[in-house]
């Protein structure tokens, strides 16, 4: 049921809803979303608040207008992200998508936080380089990364993911040719803004929230990674 007392616009709460019924298959049959009018007496709400939710799916890609028609589905399909020992963006989505590009933000170096000294197992007072970026797959926003490096083994590695768009490569570049993943972590949370602006989503949009760390073959902690997936255009495969 659309609460109205939630706090979140009744036009994003059905948008929200109609992508998950997409994304379930429930019009799979007629590959059409429901007449405005349908959709309008199903939420209870008014025909303009329906027009709002469709403008935003069809904002996002994953519906179109056909005139003389109605709402075109247009995209339903996710890229199964697999999350296992070893854990890579680019084999994770493999052919699945034709062109796949990492693209770097910004970089800086900073001292660590008590969170990151844990995470990374690290001195008090070291410092870290501090990677944003967000990668694509068929020029779609897949997920956006903050990413933390020790600095004094890792110099250089913002301009190595700068060239390559890989984080793989560019750790290779440093002298890391294999890596493990120690730890994932998810959960799901509400679109921030700056998932909106980057990942190319509407206001109240889910996202998948991984929280990793990487090791290199001896155990010792390499990467520390907070990755925002759109929950719209991935799923998780979990793997032993």
């Amino acid at each position: 049921m659309i609460q109205r007392q939630k706090g979140v616009a009744l036009w994003r709460q059905i948008s929200d809803r109609i992508r998950a019924n997409i994304l379930t298959g429930l019009y799979d049959r007629t590959g059409m979303v429901p007449a405005e009018t349908a959709l309008a007496e199903e939420f209870g709400v008014n025909r303009h608040t329906v027009r709002a939710a469709l403008a935003a799916l069809q904002q996002e890609g994953i519906v179109r207008a056909a005139q003389g028609r109605g709402t075109v589905i247009a995209q339903r399909d996710k890229f199964d992200f697999p999350i296992g020992r070893r854990t890579r963006f680019t084999e994770g989505i493999g052919e699945q998508a034709r062109d796949l590009k990492g693209i770097l933000l910004s970089s800086v170096q900073e001292v660590a936080t008590p969170e990151l000294v844990e995470r990374l197992r690290l001195a008090q007072g070291a410092h870290v380089l501090r990677l944003d970026g967000i990668r694509k797959a068929d020029g779609r926003a897949v997920s956006r990364s903050t990413m933390w490096f020790p600095a004094e083994r890792f110099s250089g590695i913002d301009k190595a993911f700068s060239e390559t768009g890989s984080i793989t490569r560019a750790l290779s570049m440093c002298g890391v040719d294999d890596y493990l993943r120690e730890v994932t972590e998810i959960s799901a949370v509400h679109a921030e803004p700056d998932d909106v602006a980057h990942l190319e989503l509407t206001p109240g949009a889910i996202v998948l929230v991984t929280r990793a760390v990487n090791t290199d073959p001896e155990g010792r902690p390499i990467q520390y990674a907070i990755t925002r997936f759109a929950a719209d255009r991935v799923q998780f495969t979990i793997r032993n």
